[in-house]
């Protein structure tokens, strides 16, 4: 908060509700970083959270001992990679894919929605907050799931067990014990 006085100070609280960025006149706003940021983050966490929750339930509950290890290990790993890293493969690998495959159908028949076609609208270039959105669900992905997969193997075998006992299904200790 404190970094940001000086901002503040110049451009007063419009900064926040302005689009204009002109530095020939000194004019500034932050709407549309804080709206992009907000968008590709709600898109990550649309996609991430699912997702790695699917990889530790499968790791903690489903997945057969000797496979678990070489899954967490590779998760591990995965979440190691710099940032810059999955940026630079996905402005060079995975934008162009998008660019050629997915975004003229999203512009074609999800481009007349109301709030969809807002977002998601524009040249197919490959570039765009659907893609960042989904670079960085990537990204989030094994921080994720690794730190669910420790939330998960927390909890003590005793109550596992027990519901076995009883009869419950796999799908029902984790649904009703695990979760």
């Amino acid at each position: 908060f404190v970094g940001s006085l000086p901002a503040l100070k110049a451009f007063g609280p419009s900064f926040f509700t302005s689009d204009a960025w002109n530095p020939v006149s000194i004019q500034f706003g932050g709407l549309v970083p804080i709206y992009g940021t907000f968008i590709t983050a709600l898109i990550a966490m649309l996609i991430g959270v699912p997702v790695s929750f699917g990889i530790a339930i499968f790791i903690t509950e489903l997945s057969p001992t000797w496979l678990k290890r070489p899954i967490g290990v590779a998760i591990e790993l995965l979440a190691g990679i710099p940032s810059i890293i999955y940026g630079m493969w996905g402005l060079f690998v995975f934008a162009p894919l998008f660019a050629d495959h997915v975004q003229p159908w999203i512009n074609d028949n999800l481009g007349a929605l109301p709030l969809i076609g807002q977002v998601f609208q524009g040249p197919p270039m490959g570039i765009g907050i659907l893609t960042a959105g989904i670079i960085l669900a990537i990204m989030v992905i094994p921080f994720t799931s690794s730190v669910m997969r420790d939330v998960f193997e927390i909890v003590p075998s005793m109550l596992k067990e027990s519901a076995y006992g009883l009869g419950a299904t796999t799908w029902e200790v984790v649904w009703n014990v695990v979760l």
